[in-house]
């Protein structure tokens, strides 16, 4: 009967001991939540809510075309954004650690530059020198030896805080975009989640070397893309699925439109063939928690405090489409399993083919067209 009372009281003493264990646990939990809550955001978010994503159907319609493309570099590289040929065909491309490099014909890889920044958009000019929106250092113009020069690190004295994407006119006045005036490039999830008009888009003039900002208040502007006749040009809104029109010329001029709507990704760069088409890179296909969460602040400054790695992934999936000059989606290349080809962040028509950039893969896309 002693020994029973023992062991009965033994396991009450172990029962009040885990009871006051879980309630230690559960009062530090509730200090931990209390000083996160109370911790400051590095954002000040506003509430937007996204219209429901159109859905892959018809021209939009899932395909494995972009498994078809050629890989270049393959494991060669890491993260070529945006990709540019010079008159000798060969391909250039920015990387993460700030070098711009090249694939020459013979299929040897070098360094032609390093920008020490992180080189994004380029183009080539007439006069053979690549153009460049380094988001860390400004527009540069590197000339055929590789030698750097900064045009523009500022605007109406505000200076550059992403460079981002460019497009190039004939009488060389050089379009560009900074995606965010607040957010550097390493920070570009924050403009996401805060959902405020941060980007600018602007001009260049080549010969008296004036910068215009031509629209501000955009929501992370990023490609930028100049029409067949260059009487317009169009600047993606990214963090709003959606695309600009800036009218250049015509009774228009100086105004400006939406262009298209509620995109089925994050678009990214946009280019023009020439010939009246325009190829837009979607990063991914929307991501419906983040677009469920765009409608309340609060927990969108709660999730920027928490590690990125705990905010909801992009899918893995690669995505192009085609528009014409009417904002109507022609065609669309598709990697729904995004193991071939995934955040797709260009996509540029050279000689029969489509060159295709991403901002964290190891390869680039050539895809030719029919």
């Amino acid at each position: 009967m002693q020994e029973k009372d023992k062991e009965t009281s033994i396991v009450k003493k172990r029962g009040r001991g885990i009871k006051k264990m879980i309630l230690g646990a559960i009062g530090f939990l509730v200090i931990l939540i209390i000083i996160f809550l109370l911790q400051s955001a590095p954002i000040a978010p506003a509430a937007y809510t996204p219209l429901k994503s159109p859905e892959l159907v018809g021209v939009l319609g899932a395909n494995d075309l972009l498994q078809k493309a050629e890989l270049l570099v393959l494991g060669k590289t890491n993260g070529p954004e945006e990709v540019a040929l010079d008159s000798q065909g060969h391909v250039y491309w920015g990387t993460q650690d700030g070098k711009i490099m090249r694939l020459k014909a013979d299929g040897k890889v070098d360094t032609f530059a390093e920008t020490k920044g992180r080189p994004l958009g380029m183009q080539f000019d007439t006069h053979n020198n690549l153009i460049v929106c380094d988001s860390y250092k400004g527009l540069l113009s590197i000339d055929p030896l590789g030698r750097i020069k900064v045009l523009a690190t500022s605007a109406d004295g505000v200076p550059f805080k992403f460079t981002d994407a460019l497009d190039l006119s004939r009488d060389g006045t050089i379009y560009f975009t900074d995606a965010s005036s607040k957010y550097e490039q390493s920070e570009y999830l924050y403009d996401l989640l805060e959902s405020k008009p941060h980007g600018r888009f602007l001009s260049y003039d080549t010969n008296t070397r004036e910068v215009k900002v031509l629209l501000k208040d955009l929501y992370f502007a990023n490609g930028v893309a100049l029409s067949q006749k260059e009487d317009f040009v169009l600047i993606n809104e990214t963090y709003r699925y959606r695309i600009v029109r800036y009218w250049l010329k015509g009774a228009k001029k100086g105004t400006h439109e939406i262009f298209i709507d509620n995109l089925p990704g994050f678009p990214d760069n946009i280019s023009s063939n020439d010939k009246g088409t325009f190829w837009l890179a979607l990063f991914t296909v929307r991501n419906e928690a983040m677009d469920k969460l765009h409608p309340f602040p609060f927990l969108k400054a709660q999730m920027s405090k928490l590690p990125k790695t705990l905010w909801p992934k992009p899918k893995p999936y690669g995505l192009v489409l085609a528009l014409n000059e009417k904002g109507k989606i022609t065609q669309s290349l598709h990697d729904p399993t995004g193991k071939y080809l995934k955040e797709i962040t260009s996509a540029r028509e050279y000689g029969g083919y489509l060159y295709l950039g991403s901002l964290h893969n190891d390869r680039i896309g050539k895809y030719k067209l029919p």
